[in-house]
């Protein structure tokens, strides 16, 4: 089977993980324009464990967020995307507007979040420090978001 899972594989993956003492990280996000930020931020979640999970915000959940003009690639191509970079081991998507649900059922040793997000705006920190594991904010190199290269790329002239 493949690294784009759905949430019940995603569980029995992780828990077979876990069993073979292996440490789970997880991050989640919309990840619509893959940048070199969410690539750092997800080399980084590989250093601090063994498997690397992946939620993905569907395309409903995205416009949610965003608004009704994003996500701008859809959310199979973007899993598919995501699934390619080798500091990944398993994308799964999520419906909902936060990741609580999917943090809830994956119970991962460490969540990690950018450093945009306060601290205690971090979906899912109660149901992971609850479990014994650890919250990681990660610094963010400047420059990079989705939404400025959305902004350059609509000033080119047509």
């Amino acid at each position: 089977m493949g690294k784009v899972v759905g949430q019940d594989e995603l569980v029995r993956r992780v828990a077979e993980a876990k069993r073979a003492g292996k440490r789970v990280v997880f991050t989640n996000g919309c990840y619509d324009l893959l940048h070199p930020g969410h690539v750092r931020l997800l080399e980084a979640a590989r250093e601090m464990g063994d498997v690397v999970v992946l939620a993905l915000n569907s395309d409903r959940s995205v416009r949610e967020n965003k608004g009704a003009n994003r996500p701008i690639i859809n959310e199979d191509e973007r899993a598919e995307i995501a699934a390619a970079l080798a500091a990944v081991d398993y994308v799964a998507l999520f419906d909902e507007p936060t990741p609580r649900e999917i943090i809830a059922r994956v119970l991962p040793d460490v969540l990690v979040k950018g450093s945009d997000w306060g601290a205690d705006e971090i979906v899912g920190r109660e149901e992971v420090e609850g479990a014994g594991g650890r919250v990681v904010s990660v610094l963010l190199e400047p420059g990079y978001s989705t939404s400025s290269i959305i902004e350059k790329i609509l000033k080119i002239p047509s």
